[in-house]
């Protein structure tokens, strides 16, 4: 019988610290966050804090910046934009990799639950590292590529053929803002992350191989034809059902896999 044991510094504690809500706080929500840090020698833990609502405004970024700002300074989290156009805020709450500042309160069930993006290290708290899925990102060059002397001004693209990276309802694979929900939400991904690109690398590189001022198609094809970084895609569709934006990385990922098949014929 296989023997399976997590690495160390994985298992939670049973009991993490429980913060109260301020006396005389009337509109109370509890928030279970996961906490780690590499400072000390402590497995993780959740801590719970009930804070007022009425203070601490209606997503969950909000409250996330309520907690540090007012009940405890060492919660780590990224954020920056808060209006869902940098990523930086991607984490797993409720049960649903996405991204704190357009997950509304009211929307949770229950206590909020809130971890780091799951499969990927913890650096501490809710802060993934997002070293390896950069890497992955650089393999598939993703700048433009020509080899045809450049144009006076910029290179020209017709309405039409913008549509196809931009969608035209704005939900085209060039809206991506790699926060990564999509990958860490692949079951594939977790298996094989080592050598499968996963969904929103292979959207960016999707977003390339349509873009027809690149003339460098065949060679990104190249690049994809693996055992693993691309074919490793069992349409398991968790990527496009979590996706914050509303993209569609299985969409891109099965049209690649035609243009694979198209240019054997």
């Amino acid at each position: 019988m296989v023997q399976l044991t997590l690495p160390k510094h994985s298992k939670v504690n049973a009991k993490g610290k429980t913060y109260d809500a301020p006396e005389g706080a009337t509109n109370v929500r509890a928030f279970e966050i996961y906490r780690w840090s590499p400072d000390d020698d402590i497995n993780p833990r959740r801590d719970t804090f009930k804070i007022d609502m009425d203070e601490a405004g209606t997503m969950v970024l909000d409250a996330l910046i309520h907690i540090k700002n007012n009940v405890d300074p060492t919660l780590t989290f990224r954020r920056s934009c808060r209006e869902g156009i940098c990523g930086s805020c991607a984490m797993n709450i409720d049960g649903t990799n996405t991204l704190a500042c357009l997950k509304p309160i009211d929307e949770c069930k229950g206590t909020v639950k809130i971890n780091p993006l799951p499969h990927m290290p913890v650096v501490k708290d809710l802060v993934p590292d997002l070293n390896h899925v950069y890497a992955q990102y650089e393999v598939i060059e993703p700048w433009m590529k020509t080899s045809s002397p450049a144009p006076t001004k910029e290179r020209l693209q017709s309405p039409e053929d913008a549509d196809k990276m931009n969608g035209h309802d704005g939900k085209g694979p060039a809206a991506c803002i790699l926060c990564f929900c999509c990958s860490t939400s692949c079951p594939s991904y977790w298996w094989n992350g080592d050598r499968y690109l996963g969904p929103a690398v292979l959207l960016q590189a999707y977003r390339w191989l349509i873009d027809t001022r690149d003339e460098a198609k065949g060679e990104r094809l190249d690049q994809l034809e693996d055992p693993f970084r691309l074919y490793r895609c069992h349409t398991i569709m968790n990527c496009t059902k979590t996706c914050p934006k509303g993209l569609n990385p299985a969409k891109a990922i099965a049209e690649i896999k035609k243009m694979m098949v198209a240019r054997q014929h």
